[in-house]
């Protein structure tokens, strides 16, 4: 059975919940309170599941793994038989591992910025969100190429782990004081992730009413 350490506010666990669910798999949460409770600073927490720690991990029957984009390329890889989310296209796969490092970035910016904001945390904030924004411009700039060509996501012709990997952060970026008024081709993008069959939402970024 597949574990997973999440907490229900954390844009990294619904990356993986999200993934379980477009895959069809069956898996047992493991609640943590990270706030208040901060429980995945915790000793036992540190010495048991993840010693840097951070949300989400993953325990496949044992095999444990603790970072949110490598989670997703396991998930892929292991489970999806159509190869649709993390396709065998190496030049594909290029384009995808780079999306996956800018979904670092965007927690290390957007996502800074909303812990600041919403659960109190003290940071560089001003810093966070302009990391954000000159993120937020490049990703516009790419989708509207994309766009401009007929394409809609960031890699490929149908939405990837890259897409879902640069998601929730960009989609809660409100939550941390960074408005997306000035990014109409990044709005578009995230409108078309909600609108994915299967979209499962979390709090702050919900499933779309269906169409009347």
């Amino acid at each position: 059975m597949i574990r997973l350490y999440d907490y229900p506010l954390s844009g990294n666990c619904f990356k993986v919940r999200q993934m379980l669910a477009w895959l069809g798999l069956e898996w047992q949460p493991v609640a943590i309170d990270f706030h208040p409770g901060k429980a995945h600073k915790s000793p036992e927490f540190l010495a048991r599941v993840n010693p840097r720690g951070q949300l989400p991990v993953l325990d496949d029957d044992g095999f444990v793994l603790r970072d949110a984009q490598a989670i997703l390329v396991y998930l892929a890889s292991r489970y999806d038989g159509e190869h649709r989310w993390y396709p065998d296209d190496p030049a594909l796969r290029g384009e995808i591992t780079l999306w996956l490092a800018t979904a670092d970035e965007i927690t290390g910016t957007a996502s800074a910025a909303r812990l600041h904001d919403a659960f109190g945390y003290s940071l560089d904030v001003h810093a966070a969100r302009r990391g954000a924004h000159a993120l937020f411009r490049l990703m516009d700039d790419h989708l509207a190429e994309r766009a401009s060509a007929g394409g809609k996501w960031l890699a490929g012709s149908h939405a990837t782990i890259a897409d879902l990997a640069c998601f929730p952060y960009v989609a809660l970026a409100p939550e941390g004081g960074i408005v997306l008024d000035a990014y109409p081709a990044l709005r578009r993008w995230v409108r078309d992730v909600r609108h994915l069959p299967g979209f499962i939402g979390m709090p702050g970024i919900f499933v779309p009413l269906p169409a009347a």
